[in-house]
């Protein structure tokens, strides 16, 4: 059930950014089976926690799906929710590093939760530094993007054939 709301509330959100004015900002490669990664603003915040978070798209070249990342803004740094149909987590950029982590339990609240069978453990755990903090918007979600796909774990249903 709670993966039914979470579907619901990831499909909601999408769809609300795909009516926004969008505009790509960063392109990029994955070296993954996704392919080549586009990163899209969107004018349209999102509520979470009681404040109007900054969103962002990513599309990938092969694959139908988007991951939506909101940016959240804390005292110690930022956290990045990556929201998508099959796996969600955060990433965390605070002073000391820049990775990934579980969702928190606040975010729980939200009904956003990590669903830890979809998550490849090898590749989560070589992602929790990623490399030193404090970097830009821009250059977290280019990161996100680059990095993300690598978490999901393999499924030949995730992405098309170019023919």
């Amino acid at each position: 059930m709670k993966r039914m709301i979470l579907f619901t509330v990831i499909i909601l959100s999408v769809s609300t950014f795909s009516f926004a004015t969008t505009k790509v900002i960063a392109e990029g490669k994955t070296h993954s089976s996704l392919g080549d990664y586009k990163v899209v603003s969107t004018d349209n915040p999102v509520p979470l926690k009681g404040e109007n978070c900054k969103a962002y798209v990513i599309r990938y070249e092969n694959t139908p799906m988007e991951v939506t990342v909101i940016v959240c803004r804390e005292k110690t740094g930022q956290k990045y929710l990556v929201l998508s149909d099959r796996l969600s987590v955060q990433y965390v950029n605070n002073s000391r590093y820049f990775g990934v982590e579980l969702l928190d339990r606040s975010f729980g609240k939200e009904g956003y939760i990590t669903d830890i069978s979809e998550i490849n453990r090898k590749e989560y755990f070589h992602q929790k530094v990623l490399g030193p903090g404090q970097m830009s918007e821009v250059d977290a979600a280019m990161t996100i993007a680059a990095f993300f796909p690598f978490l999901l774990r393999p499924d030949e249903n995730m992405t098309a054939e170019n023919q």
